[in-house]
């Protein structure tokens, strides 16, 4: 009986310090850092740039990893990574700021700011456009330059109502960039620049893709399978090139650092960026015609609402940074692996720092 007594105080005392070791910062960044270097493994991600915040601090920004794997160029805190899709975060500041300065209006028909739209679009409400339900055919399935997909785009039928359902596409934020342009008189990435990346302190950060020349970019890459007679082909890496137009910057053509994301975070959710009441308008659920919920609010997936809210800026299947408002935290996750997702990663990272006080 004292045997079992003693492995059950033993047992008692282990399980009290597993909770306890969730309590303190220093343990929760030992076990992000295990953890993220252990999914590395299993996941074959070459390189990872991860930066955390909590409580309007960056607790823990660290870089893992190659940021070019057959050069084995090591991965550091200043390589470029592009965040794809998280871009549109970005462009939904940038229409916020606009609209404090009364040169937007998020309810307001595109056609008040974009003229040589089809009779279909000039209905459609530039907070649809934000949210990914204005019902628009999507650029990306038209082939040709730059000119000859916008024409080709704006000659098909809209596929849906506008509000009527919630249909991710580029064409959405192409026209947003066109209405930065023209309403702040200033080309999009130069506005992006001088309104974001200059105020927080984002001198890494850039626009491009795989076949523009950014310095320190890391190389990206995939394990899809390419249809060779290769034995490992399921399982080889090899690059992947992706190509992001000009027209279509803002919904996709950012590069920067895990570090200088999370500088911005902080920068937003000390309204240093926008008025808090923009913040919220930002983070909040577009709305379909029915009443029930989209996806996304302006510029951001929204992952949860109740019984916390979580958004997102998810892109390219690589890169991903989630806010967890209530919890004063937020992670970025940065990687050069296609099919990496890291937004699969975050919320475990999450928990970590959630019993933190």
């Amino acid at each position: 009986m004292m045997i079992k007594t003693t492995t059950l105080f033993a047992l008692l005392l282990g399980l009290c310090a597993s909770a306890s070791a969730a309590t303190t910062l220093e343990d929760a960044n030992r076990e992000t850092r295990q953890w993220v270097q252990q999914t590395m493994q299993e996941q074959h991600i070459p390189g990872v740039q991860l930066a955390i915040i909590k409580d309007g601090k960056v607790v823990l920004s660290e870089t893992y990893g190659l940021a070019n794997v057959e050069n084995q160029v090591a991965a550091t805190p200043a390589t470029r990574f592009p965040i794809n899709s998280a871009t549109k975060s970005f462009t939904g500041v940038a229409i916020m700021q606009l609209a404090e300065a009364g040169l937007v209006d998020l309810d307001a028909p595109v056609s008040r700011y974009l003229d040589d739209l089809p009779s279909a679009w000039r209905t459609i409400r530039v907070r649809q456009l934000l949210g990914h339900t204005s019902g628009l055919p999507d650029i990306i399935d038209q082939h040709g330059t730059e000119a000859e997909t916008w024409k080709a785009v704006k000659a098909q039928p809209l596929v849906a109502p506008a509000g009527e359902r919630f249909a991710y596409n580029q064409t959405n934020y192409g026209l947003l960039s066109q209405i930065i342009t023209k309403q702040s008189k200033l080309p999009y990435e130069r506005f992006i620049a001088e309104r974001q990346f200059q105020p927080v302190g984002m001198p890494l950060s850039t626009f491009g893709d795989s076949y523009d020349l950014v310095p320190n970019a890391a190389t990206i890459y995939a394990r899809t399978p390419r249809g060779t007679l290769a034995p490992d082909d399921n399982n080889r890496l090899s690059h992947w090139y992706y190509d992001m137009p000009y027209s279509l910057w803002a919904g996709g053509g950012m590069q920067t650092t895990a570090s200088e994301v999370a500088r911005w975070l902080i920068a937003l959710s000390e309204g240093r960026l926008i008025q808090p009441a923009s913040l919220r308008r930002m983070w909040t659920v577009e709305k379909l015609n029915n009443g029930s919920d989209g996806e996304w609010a302006a510029g951001w997936p929204v992952l949860q609402t109740t019984p916390e809210l979580r958004v997102a800026g998810i892109g390219g299947a690589r890169a991903a940074f989630i806010v967890y408002p209530e919890q004063k935290l937020a992670i970025v996750m940065l990687t050069n692996l296609a099919g990496a997702n890291p937004q699969r990663f975050i919320p475990k990272i999450a928990d970590f720092y959630r019993p933190i006080k």
